[in-house]
């Protein structure tokens, strides 16, 4: 059972890995199918009402060419975000075998719904293609309170750095993290980049940081186990 309760307009370092340390990620489809949950399920909707929402821009927008399809899905999301979101997603890392999320909870147990949908979707959807069942995710995921803006802004540095801190590529070339819209080089919006790049003069500054951290977190893994995920 976790330790404390999940407050409003706080932050949270979020992360977990494969059952039995096995990849989570297989292709590059289970990483966009990922990435699509995070937006989708940032909300209160039922999957009846995400369905009703989704069948009504299909039939408005006759969507029966992959051009249409594309505008269904970009006028869906426009419609989702103008839902109140459980969680305000500041950076992310999804590896092979793990993940690791900031978030600040907006709505009274935001992040542990978010969490839990988000599990059981993609968890649903991984078992189903891969031919496979039962758990995919080691247990409940783990959590540890950003308390100091300080460890707020290291902390990112260390998620979006982390692809590179494990060994799994190089930070800045990663597509399956928030590190190359931090440092301009992507313009998603997915995060809400605005609390860390507030802190530094521009991308670049902020792509110095995160060399910095990564060299740092590579020297200290030792000290550093409980965010490791080898």
């Amino acid at each position: 059972m976790r330790k404390f309760v999940f407050q409003n307009d706080q932050y949270y370092h979020i992360y977990n890995r494969g059952v039995d340390k096995r990849e989570i990620f297989n292709d590059n489809n289970d990483y966009l199918r990922f990435l699509f949950s995070m937006r989708e399920l940032n909300n209160n909707l039922l999957h009846s009402e995400r369905t009703y929402i989704r069948n009504q821009l299909v039939r408005e927008l006759n969507s029966e060419t992959s051009e249409l399809s594309s505008l269904t899905k970009v006028k869906y999301f426009i419609e989702l975000e103008n839902k109140p979101r459980l969680v305000s997603l500041i950076c992310y890392c999804l590896n092979p075998n793990h993940l690791h999320l900031i978030v600040k909870q907006s709505e009274r147990n935001g992040i542990s719904r978010f969490m839990q949908k988000l599990s059981k979707s993609y968890t649903n959807y991984f078992n189903i293609k891969h031919n496979r069942s039962g758990a995919l995710f080691q247990g409940t995921f783990k959590a540890v309170q950003i308390k100091t803006d300080e460890r707020l802004l290291w902390l990112s540095g260390y998620v979006n750095g982390n692809p590179e801190i494990h060994g799994v590529g190089e930070a800045r070339r990663w597509p399956w993290s928030s590190c190359q819209d931090y440092i301009g080089l992507r313009s998603g919006n997915l995060c809400k980049k605005e609390v860390i790049l507030s802190q530094f003069g521009d991308s670049s500054d902020y792509n110095e940081y995160v060399k910095m951290v990564i060299s740092g977190a590579r020297e200290k893994k030792g000290d550093m186990k409980k965010y490791l995920f080898e």
